[in-house]
């Protein structure tokens, strides 16, 4: 596995780990850290001392005000370091201003908390952080050239020397270790909270399960129009065609042109049935899971044996959203795996809906390889559920679903 940040390089094995860039981006990590520490730190001083003594007129709140916004400027530049030794980006956490100009943005910026916990995270790395940085360097690059620029006449000399030369490969872990902690520390600190994403998060969430609600609340639809609809017509017309066969005389060109006519028309009521369970069945409207379910294992060429208890009927999409999962996995288990046996069981815990589908078959299933399962998961996900799978080669495959019932 590529490793994404430093500590993670830590974990790999010696050789590759000193023959990777992880050391040099440690040490330039902590470089750039003592550089720009050092100046942030002069210069936020400077502008909170000269406001401080300049408080009573004017001057000084802008001053302290520059050192607030200042703050905002030091940590998108440690935010941006971080990807030195951090290779996921840490997001801003600021929110746009809702109206352009000076005044809407330092309004906005004011009242975010991100905004103070910057300031406070400048102050720490302004007058200690960068220090520490500075002596981590200084012990693991320092300390090993005192010790070799030790007299060789001296004989008292040689323990430093060889002390020297067991801390040379110590170096490139002492960095990195340090520079893992210093990128953890920033990352908690100036990275965005649960909460300032909270609202964005709950808004997206919303958004995608009134799309899966509205794709549902098409498909029902469809289903009703194609059952109530063109469903019927056909019916009634060969109900007709069955009707003027019997007008016709036996066994002329006629008869049998209707009765063609009409063993079409029955297959073509019969394919357009099908389509219509597929789009939404009717049964799990009407009856609830466990009887679509039954309805599916009917179809199934593969044996199924279904073990559906609940004891009331979860939300409509829930049980829509585990019905379409039931449909998939079958679809798989009769086309791909091979198996001799399928089973469905789905039980109902406080709130919670858990669904398992398993078969015998052959396994190696991969979402990734069209087989459908990452749509599915899309839609669980949709419904705030997750869906895991296993199915190792040579089976067996077993597809684990809970999506919770609030």
């Amino acid at each position: 596995m590529r490793p994404e940040t430093a500590w993670q390089a830590l974990a790999q094995g010696p050789l590759r780990f000193l023959t990777s860039a992880w050391p040099w981006r440690s040490l330039a990590y902590l470089l750039s850290g003592v550089v720009f520490g050092s100046v942030a730190g002069f210069v936020l001083l400077v502008l909170a001392a000269a406001g401080l003594v300049l408080l009573a007129v004017a001057v000084g709140a802008a001053l302290l005000l520059a050192v607030v916004l200042g703050s905002v400027l030091v940590a998108r530049v440690e935010r941006w370091r971080l990807r030195l030794v951090d290779l996921e980006p840490a997001p801003d956490p600021h929110r746009p201003p809702e109206r352009p100009g000076p005044r809407c943005l330092l309004t906005t910026r004011l009242r975010e908390q991100a905004t103070w916990r910057e300031l406070g995270f400048a102050a720490v790395s302004s007058t200690a952080l960068w220090w520490m940085d500075f002596l981590v360097l200084a012990f693991a690059l320092g300390t090993p050239v005192l010790f070799a620029m030790s007299p060789r006449d001296d004989p008292h000399a040689w323990p430093w020397l060889i002390a020297a030369a067991c801390m040379v490969p110590a170096a490139p872990y002492t960095l990195t270790a340090w520079a893992g902690a210093r990128a953890a520390l920033t990352r908690v600190l100036l990275a965005p909270r649960d909460r300032e994403l909270g609202s964005e998060l709950t808004r997206i969430r919303a958004s995608r399960a009134r799309l899966v609600d509205a794709f549902d609340a098409e498909r029902r639809r469809i289903e009703r129009d194609l059952h109530d609809g063109a469903q019927q017509r056909l019916v009634s017309l060969n109900v007709a065609l069955g009707m003027a066969r019997l007008d016709s005389a036996p066994e002329s060109a006629l008869s049998r042109q209707l009765a063609d006519a009409q063993e079409q028309l029955t297959l073509a009521v019969h394919e357009l049935r099908e389509l219509s369970r597929g789009v939404h069945p009717k049964s799990l409207t009407d009856h609830g899971l466990a009887a679509a379910v039954d309805d599916l294992a009917a179809r199934t060429t593969v044996p199924v044996a279904v073990d559906i208890r609940l004891p009331h009927r979860p939300p409509q999409r829930v049980e829509t959203t585990a019905y379409f999962v039931v449909a998939e996995a079958l679809a798989n288990v009769a086309k791909h795996s091979g198996a001799e046996r399928a089973r469905v069981q789905a039980r109902l815990r406080t709130d919670l809906l858990t669904l398992d589908v398993w078969d015998d078959g052959v396994g190696g299933a991969d979402p990734d390889g069209g087989s459908g399962l990452t749509g599915l998961a899309d839609r669980v996900a949709a419904a705030g559920g997750r869906l895991r799978l296993s199915s190792p080669q040579g089976g067996p495959t077993l597809v684990h679903v809970e999506i919770p019932c609030r």
